[in-house]
């Protein structure tokens, strides 16, 4: 009896991968999405075609340098691909299909979620300790957003430690893709302990914030700076004295934060903004008013990344350190009105975020206890 073989499917992408001729490559300098077609015997026309229809979901224009794309070309003698897959990211991909009526979709690969925990106590900063404990640089970023209302990053102390309960993302069970949640966090800062634990305090928007263990909202209601691991160059002081100007008092009213060209700069709060230009000595600048009380402005911005009128949350990216106007070094001249008065934003009773609604704390308290007794039990 003649022998059969069977052939089992290989789905990947959605695709039986079996039934096509596959290439994966990454998008090089130069490489377009039509050069790529073109290479693969997808006539001028029909690229041209393809191009028009599917220009509404996806730009063909920004696929970037570096980035995985698979194409599932047909098995005959011209091999003229069938399928285009481009990578966006370890779990994002699009779609491309070109069989017949062209479509294009967007979509993921299945991913499962492993919990795990880490500890680490400061040497010199959170990011080296990061590497030292192999663990994602996106666990340092993450945890300076969780405690920016509480914790200066940049004026961490030797022997400050932590510890946190996360989870990681994997791609078919076996391929790390990056920093999943960060479950609950215990940071010792000079030596007080400071626990974060994440639950979504709105249930309706879907919101996840964190909170310590009395359901205190970490957030504030500005953040203790506009720049993440940056260093305050110059404080707010009204007597301070300039040899280049003979030694005299020139009040110095803003705080200022030094960092390089190019770094982020954040709103400290929600508001709209009220002026986003450039003036004399304060170069590009971005400033937003908050409330009837609040005021704040953002000054020697390299570019500003908001308009006159937008309304702009907590934490979004308004400009980037720059070095317009009149400044010696790059930096953020960060100023603060309180009733129209520029004061110290660091001598101020700011008001805190409202904590968690009562109606919610009972499942607060019972979703935390596992996760601190899980904390509490990670020894240094």
């Amino acid at each position: 009896m003649p022998i059969i073989e069977v052939v089992k499917a290989n789905f990947e992408y959605g695709y039986d991968l079996n039934e096509f001729e596959i290439i994966r490559d990454t998008i090089r300098s130069g490489d377009t999405f039509g050069a790529i077609l073109d290479a693969n015997h997808v006539p001028q026309g029909e690229i041209y075609e393809v191009v028009l229809k599917i220009k509404d979901s996806f730009d063909v224009r920004r696929v970037k340098v570096g980035n995985p794309y698979v194409l599932l070309n047909s098995k005959d003698s011209i091999g003229k691909t069938q399928v285009f897959i481009y990578e966006k990211n370890k779990v994002d991909f699009a779609v491309i299909d070109l069989r017949d009526c062209v479509s294009t979709y967007n979509d993921k690969k299945p991913v499962t979620f492993v919990e795990k925990s880490a500890r680490g106590v400061i040497t010199s900063s959170l990011s080296q300790t990061m590497e030292e404990q192999h663990l994602s640089p996106n666990m340092t970023d993450q945890l300076a957003t969780i405690y920016a209302w509480t914790i200066d990053f940049f004026r961490l102390q030797p022997g400050d430690r932590f510890k946190v309960v996360y989870s990681e993302k994997y791609i078919n069970d076996t391929i790390p893709a990056g920093l999943g949640e960060i479950k609950a966090v215990m940071f010792e800062h000079r030596g007080k302990p400071i626990y974060a634990f994440s639950f979504i305090g709105d249930s309706i928007m879907g919101i996840t914030d964190y909170y310590d263990e009395e359901a205190n909202n970490l957030r504030r209601a500005f953040l203790k700076a506009p720049v993440k691991f940056s260093r305050i160059s110059s404080r707010y002081n009204l007597k301070r004295r300039i040899k280049f100007y003979g030694n005299r008092v020139r009040p110095h009213k803003g705080t200022d934060f030094a960092a390089p060209i190019g770094t982020p700069i954040l709103a400290t709060a929600d508001g709209v903004v009220t002026k986003s230009e450039r003036r004399g000595g304060n170069g590009k600048y971005v400033k937003i008013r908050h409330n009837g009380t609040y005021e704040t402005q953002y000054l020697h911005m390299k570019t500003q990344n908001v308009k006159k009128g937008q309304h702009v949350r907590q934490g979004d990216v308004i400009g980037w350190i720059g070095m317009t106007g009149n400044t010696g070094g790059p930096h953020v001249c960060y100023r603060f009105w309180k009733n129209g008065k520029q004061v110290d934003p660091f001598k101020q009773d700011l008001p805190l975020s409202e904590p968690l609604h009562k109606k919610h704390q009972d499942s607060y308290f019972a979703h935390i206890m596992p996760l601190k007794k899980q904390l509490d039990s990670i020894s240094f």
